[in-house]
């Protein structure tokens, strides 16, 4: 069984320091801010999230929903600390106490803040087009591959996640830029905690093995992170893990803000009216204690725009709260590392039911809108291309075509004929994932020779 006294340490991954400090406050916020500063932050404000970018109508990216998620995290952070240190008051150090009333906040914040900052350019379809590269190499490529890699090392790249991906970002990647950061807010992102060649199963009825969480570059960081926080370990020889609880929060967080904002990004591009979203939204208040406010309010209002920022505002506060709820409801399965359903899927029944609507009919009606589907094309055309160009002169070093090519890779991702394989082909994935849309399409036009550079 995990304890709520051990699940957090500010000790730094890296760090020369190993010694735990008393100064609960401030620690995690320089998690914070070291990755609101960082380069691979920012590059988020470029990267798809689900609709194309830029347009006439300004949609959500991948930055603006990062920083939504951060602000309902760090609601649900504060909920869930007081009531941790509330309940277990006469269990917990001060130390511990200090911390879930006031830094856990700042954790989930954090880890809310990271938890897209490995996603490749074009959304979800970067890491399709990553993994469908990878399975159907063929010939001599393949051959030298399976040669040079282990399975699991191998299985990173066919299951290449971006989870497994954030992971590596903000513990080696991160590390190299002198950006150490804490064992807890490094493990409050690992939503599946096992390696990429017994992860993706979903035949075991664990929420943990659904994908996979690191690489095989990062398990000794894994190891070190389960160790410090005193992680439960459910099998060594699958470095599998069971969830830290306060992941379940940081998902929650991005769980309640996709579904709402996708709805609305969906009607401010007239793919969906305001009374199909509103006929999606409106049932979740009934029978709550601000109902009949929230329809006076809605009858006031004339400007449609106005009454969904009002339905989505209170949607999230609600949802916030069910969703606080089930984790306390929940605390000593958490621990004991038996949760297999998102708090979401754990809140009531009614709500549960509205939630699966939404999802249906974002499915049917935003995911698979040509808008949607043409952008994820054009990735796996994008990631696809540079992949082969890249990774061919990865493979074929001598040739002149090769050491051009791997002039245009910056200094940070190290290739080297010193190294393996695995590590040459992982910093061009360093390379590649860390795109912005737009910069992964203009490298591909130039070296395909689509659009000829210019010196101007």
């Amino acid at each position: 069984m995990m304890h709520w006294e051990t699940l957090f340490s500010n000790k730094r991954y890296g760090s020369r320091n190993l010694q735990n400090t008393d100064e609960t406050r401030g620690e995690y916020l320089r998690d914070y801010d070291r990755l609101i500063f960082s380069s691979q932050f920012r590059r988020l404000q470029d990267k798809t999230q689900v609709f194309p970018l830029p347009g006439s109508i300004f949609v959500h990216n991948r930055l603006t929903h990062s920083l939504e998620v951060a602000s309902v995290g760090r609601s649900l952070g504060r909920l869930v600390g007081e009531k941790i240190a509330s309940k277990n008051a006469e269990g917990l150090s001060k130390h511990a106490i200090e911390f879930y009333k006031f830094a856990l906040a700042d954790v989930i914040q954090t880890g809310c803040i990271a938890h897209d900052i490995g996603n490749p350019p074009f959304g979800h379809s970067g890491e399709d087009a990553i993994r469908t590269f990878f399975e159907e190499l063929s010939g001599s490529q393949k051959e030298t591959l399976e040669n040079a890699l282990t399975d699991n090392q191998l299985a990173d790249l066919k299951n290449f996640e971006g989870n497994a991906n954030a992971f590596r970002v903000l513990s080696t990647i991160f590390l190299k830029a002198g950006l150490k950061l804490t064992y807890t807010t490094l493990a409050s992102i690992v939503k599946y905690p096992i390696d990429s060649l017994h992860g993706f199963d979903k035949s075991t009825g664990l929420i943990s093995t659904k994908k996979s969480g690191y690489f095989d570059a990062e398990l000794s960081v894994m190891k070190e992170m389960a160790a410090d926080l005193q992680m439960k370990t459910l099998d060594e020889s699958k470095s599998h893990l069971a969830r830290h609880p306060f992941v379940f929060l940081v998902e929650a967080a991005d769980d309640i803000c996709y579904r709402i904002i996708d709805l609305e990004d969906a009607f401010r591009l007239h793919i969906l009216s305001f009374k199909e979203v509103e006929e999606l939204l409106l049932p979740f208040f009934e029978g709550e204690k601000n109902e009949a406010y929230i329809k006076e309010q809605m009858l006031s209002m004339k400007d449609e725009k106005q009454k969904l920022s009002l339905l989505r505002a209170m949607l999230i506060g609600l949802l916030t709260r069910k969703c606080s709820d089930a984790f306390m409801a929940n605390e000593t399965a958490l621990l004991n590392g038996e949760v297999n359903k998102s708090l979401i899927e754990l809140i009531d029944e009614k709500s549960i039911k509205l939630i699966d609507k939404i999802d249906a009919i974002s499915v049917s009606k935003i995911y698979n809108h040509k808008s949607v589907v043409e952008i994820e094309i054009a990735g796996f055309h994008v990631i696809g291309g540079l992949l082969k160009e890249f990774l061919g002169a990865i493979l074929e070093p001598k040739s002149a075509k090769s050491k051009k090519m791997k002039k245009l890779i910056p200094e940070q991702f190290e290739i080297s004929n010193d190294q393996p394989l695995y590590q040459n082909i992982l910093s061009v994935l360093d390379f590649i994932s860390g795109m912005t849309d737009i910069y992964a399409v203009d490298l591909y036009r130039k070296i395909t020779g689509i659009q000829i550079p210019s010196l101007g």
